[in-house]
């Protein structure tokens, strides 16, 4: 199956619920967020607002049919100012689009905007049993940076937490 029309813009507040549910569709899973219970449209609010455009922008990807399929997220990675330069992405793909390209689309697109947004290293923290998000990175040049064995305990089993990076050529820290 080939990838169907889409454009990538930033998320407004009114796409905020749509974010949450496509979210939300990943935690049963057990592969891709530490939550254990759905989040709602208030209690991701604030971590919302945390975002702009020009910084730490999150982007939709609105499918030709007019339905958000997809968004990715910038993440300041520990806040503090030295690591201003770093921020942690997260791609989250609604199942009926996931296998068609749109992870490498937007990951392809988190690395040529870096440098605009002030970044010199990406970030992606990964369960370590989640291969096709370690396969996705690493296509795109992200190494291990770290590993945190048996950190998370998701219905009684201890997952590992991988760590990976990858320095952006061309982003200028502040």
């Amino acid at each position: 199956m080939s990838l169907p029309a889409y454009t990538i813009h930033d998320a407004g507040s009114s796409d905020l619920e749509r974010i949450v549910e496509i979210y939300n569709s990943t935690i049963a899973s057990r592969m891709v967020t530490a939550d254990l219970e759905p989040a709602t449209v208030e209690s991701k609010r604030a971590w919302f607002d945390n975002h702009s455009p020009d910084k730490r922008p999150i982007w939709i990807v609105r499918m030709e049919d007019g339905e958000i399929g997809a968004w990715l997220s910038y993440q300041s990675f520990y806040g503090r100012p030295a690591y201003q330069a770093t921020a942690e992405v997260s791609i989250y793909i609604d199942e009926k689009y996931r296998g068609l390209g749109l992870g490498s689309v937007l990951i392809e697109k988190a690395i040529g905007e870096s440098p605009r947004l002030g970044l010199t290293t990406l970030l992606g923290f990964v369960f370590g049993h989640n291969e096709p998000s370690l396969k996705l990175l690493r296509k795109y040049g992200f190494e291990q940076y770290g590993f945190l064995p048996r950190v998370a305990v998701l219905d009684g089993v201890e997952r590992d937490l991988v760590i990976l990076g990858r320095k952006v050529p061309g982003g200028s820290p502040e």
